[in-house]
């Protein structure tokens, strides 16, 4: 009974994301699967025992997609010059097999670079994670720092890329910032946020950066003077806050897979504030694909 039960939910499922439109196909009538939709369309089903996909133009033409054998019986791989000629040659096609998912994927990307709205049909979670590392300098805006003493800053992340366009992303960052001599301050913070890319190429985006959550270890020195007399006093403390940090990113891509970064970070706070210094916190980095 439970196999039943779980058969339907797939055949359900799979009516879900694949809806069918019947087109004239050499003369013959034939049902093509949509695997998605948008400025370009991805189109197959299996027609005459054999796997058929083709792409749909925003003008509504067909074009097949085909891997056929040459003489000596190795692939031609006709398909990837189809598709450098459909996109412009704008999106990287080494990759890409002839195969649902991987043709699905491609026209995801190349679909969120020419429409910023573009939702993909995959109903798979499928996030992109990059992993970053950076480092760069900080005055600790939102402490007290009469100096303005610049200290260093260095730390890496985890970045989730949660939709096809990749506008929206997650991440969850561990940064140190360090202890100078005449500034006796240092902090190590662990903190959640959230990033959208309000410009999105295919080469570089540019995004507002919101820190909602933070947890910092704290170690301090603070010195003042009273009736002529030094003192100091020696801060250890850890501290959750929700400060809802602002910040501003671009990200630039060198490779398929690694993205040199530019953060202007901790520009204001909505729960924090800002003890006389305009922020001076900016990092320099890199992140890379992990999948």
């Amino acid at each position: 009974m439970k196999k039943l039960i779980l058969i339907a939910i797939f055949l359900f499922s799979s009516t879900l994301i694949f809806a069918q439109e019947t087109y004239t196909i050499d003369g013959q009538s034939v049902h093509l699967k949509t695997a998605a939709e948008g400025p370009l369309g991805l189109l197959w089903n299996i027609i005459d025992n054999q796997y058929r996909y083709f792409i749909k133009t925003q003008d509504h033409q067909l074009v097949e997609l085909t891997n056929t054998k040459n003489a000596d019986n190795a692939y031609q791989e006709q398909y990837k010059s189809t598709l450098k000629d459909l996109t412009n040659n704008t999106i990287d096609i080494s990759n890409v097999k002839l195969s649902i998912p991987s043709l699905a994927r491609f026209i995801d990307r190349y679909n969120s670079s020419v429409d910023p709205d573009y939702v993909s049909m995959n109903a798979n979670f499928n996030p992109e994670i990059r992993l970053g590392i950076f480092g760069g300098i900080t005055n600790s805006p939102f402490v007290g720092n009469p100096q303005n003493v610049k200290s260093a800053v260095f730390g890496a992340e985890i970045e989730m890329l949660m939709s096809a366009n990749k506008r929206h992303s997650g991440y969850l960052q561990l940064r140190h910032v360090a202890e100078k001599d005449d500034f006796k301050y240092k902090t190590t913070e662990l903190s959640l946020g959230y990033r959208y890319r309000f410009v999105q190429t295919s080469r570089f985006s540019v995004y507002g950066d919101a820190k909602f959550a933070t947890l910092n270890f704290t170690k301090a020195t603070i010195t003042g003077v009273d009736d002529d007399i030094i003192s100091s006093e020696h801060v250890n403390e850890t501290a959750f806050d929700i400060p809802l940090i602002i910040g501003l990113g671009a990200d630039v891509k060198l490779s398929n897979s690694i993205y040199a970064n530019l953060s202007y970070n901790q520009i204001f706070a909505i729960f924090f504030k800002n003890q006389g210094n305009f922020s001076s916190d900016i990092t320099l980095g890199l992140k890379f694909n992990v999948n």
